[in-house]
């Protein structure tokens, strides 16, 4: 009987450190997590805070080779700083600053830049220094598998055919327009009237909006995907401080069986 409560005991001790294994995993990352060359993007960078007595005060965040930023989203209640290279005057790292208490433990926030992707890179790493309020610091900065990893965006090959403007938040989206309505709408445009079907058969006429009918379906898609992601991002958040509590609860049970077999 004694042996069989002890390993009940013991179990609930080894669910509890899985449980709070999988909560120590909230990182600083970067989304989106896959994008193409040679594209604009709008990246989000996630941060949480999870220190229990201190507060997250600021973020600094180090531009990756093989993008250039251009662009820094204003956030109400933070101010935001540019370092810059003394030559080329490219943006080298953005750091967020809190104008009140900042982030407490069970808190997170995003920040979002917008820039361009180089045609010839293979992957972006987003070396992030979170410091809090007691003047500590983690460091974002390492490899897959780290405590404490820098967030990796992976890249594909791209088509070159980026419009410059980057109107959406994920390379996808940007380079939408020029792959459907460039080379799809215009075309049939021209096309038309050289035919002699707007008296004879309405067939062709009627299939010439499809293609501009799907592009705009294509860039409804792409336009909602980011917000999916973010979506799923809050969900996980959600579920992390909901297996905390759950941890704690069996901590406590534990805790109070072993001491009530010590007093018997």
């Amino acid at each position: 009987m004694k042996r069989s409560k002890k390993w009940s005991v013991l179990g609930i001790s080894l669910l509890s450190m899985v449980l709070f294994a999988g909560i120590a995993s909230a990182h600083v990352t970067v989304l989106p997590k896959q994008a193409a060359q040679n594209s604009n993007e709008v990246f989000t960078v996630r941060v949480p805070s999870e220190k229990e007595n201190a507060t997250t005060k600021s973020i600094k965040v180090k531009i990756p080779d093989g993008v250039k930023v251009s662009r820094v989203e204003p956030k109400a209640g933070w101010k935001h700083e540019l370092e810059t290279n003394a030559e080329t005057k490219a943006i080298v790292s953005v750091t967020w600053t809190a104008e009140g208490e900042g982030l407490a433990k069970t808190e997170f926030t995003e920040f979002r830049l917008s820039g361009k992707i180089s045609a010839d890179a293979k992957q972006l790493v987003w070396k992030a220094y979170q410091t809090y309020s007691d003047n500590s610091l983690v460091e974002w900065v390492g490899g897959d598998g780290a405590d404490y990893p820098a967030a990796v965006t992976t890249v594909t090959a791209g088509t070159g055919e980026s419009d410059g403007h980057g109107g959406g938040s994920s390379g996808s989206a940007g380079t939408a327009p020029d792959t459907g309505t460039a080379s799809g709408s215009e075309g049939s445009g021209d096309a038309a009237p050289e035919t002699p079907v707007s008296n004879s058969g309405g067939d062709s006429s009627a299939g010439t909006p499809e293609p501009a009918a799907s592009a705009d379906n294509s860039a409804t898609a792409q336009e909602s995907a980011p917000v999916t992601a973010a979506d799923a991002g809050s969900k996980s958040d959600t579920l992390s401080r909901t297996l905390s509590i759950a941890a704690l609860a069996l901590a406590a049970s534990a805790f109070v069986i072993s001491v009530s077999r010590k007093k018997r």
